[in-house]
C-alpha cells in the first residue's frame, strides 16, 4: 500500500512539474513578444522586415555583390546583443577578424544562418531573432539566459563558393 501511494506521488509531483514548465513557456513567450514588440517600436516603420520562421530581417546597407547560398562558405564579422543594446559576444568585430561559416552547417544559431542567405557581400544587417531562433529556452550558461530575443548585427564580407546547388 505504501508503495502505490509513493507511486501516485511521484507521478502527481511530475505532473505538477509538467504544468509548470508549460505555464513558465507561455509566460516566457509572452514576456518575448513584449520584447519584441518594444524594440520594433524604436524603429521607423516597415524597416524590420518579419520574415515566415519569425526572424526580423533590417538591411542597414544593401551589398553590391552576391547572396549566399546553402553549402558556400561565408566570412563575417558580427556582434550580438540583447534587445536593451548590452552586447554579450563581438570579438570578431573587436578583433576585425570575420568569423567563418558554412551555410546550412547547423553550427551557428538557425536564424544567424537564415539571415545570411538574405544578405549580399560587402552588405550590412541587424537580425532579431526570436529565442527558438536562437539558444531556445537554455540559453548558454553563464552569457545567455534561456528564452531570451536577441540582435545580430552582421557584415558580411566574403562568400567562397560551395558545393551546393546554386
Amino acid at each position: 500500500m505504501i508503495s502505490r501511494i509513493k507511486l501516485w506521488g511521484f507521478f502527481g509531483a511530475l505532473f505538477v512539474l509538467f504544468l509548470t514548465g508549460c505555464k513558465s513557456e507561455a509566460t516566457w513567450s509572452k514576456q518575448e513578444r513584449q520584447e519584441i514588440d518594444d524594440y520594433l517600436k524604436t524603429l521607423p516603420e516597415g524597416e524590420a522586415i518579419l520574415k515566415a520562421s519569425g526572424l526580423y530581417y533590417i538591411e542597414l546597407i544593401h551589398g553590391p555583390g552576391q547572396s549566399p547560398v546553402k553549402n558556400d562558405i561565408v566570412y563575417f564579422k558580427y556582434k550580438s546583443t540583447f534587445l536593451n543594446g548590452v552586447a554579450f559576444d563581438s570579438i570578431s568585430i573587436t578583433n576585425n577578424l570575420p568569423y567563418e561559416y558554412q551555410i546550412g552547417s547547423g553550427t551557428i544559431v538557425s536564424g544567424v544562418d537564415e539571415g545570411l542567405r538574405y544578405m549580399q557581400v560587402g552588405g550590412r544587417s541587424r537580425l532579431l531573432t526570436p529565442y527558438k531562433l536562437a539558444y531556445g529556452a537554455d540559453g548558454i550558461w553563464g552569457s545567455v539566459p534561456g528564452y531570451i530575443p536577441l540582435l545580430w548585427e552582421i557584415e558580411l564580407d566574403s562568400i567562397k563558393s560551395g558545393s551546393g546547388k546554386k
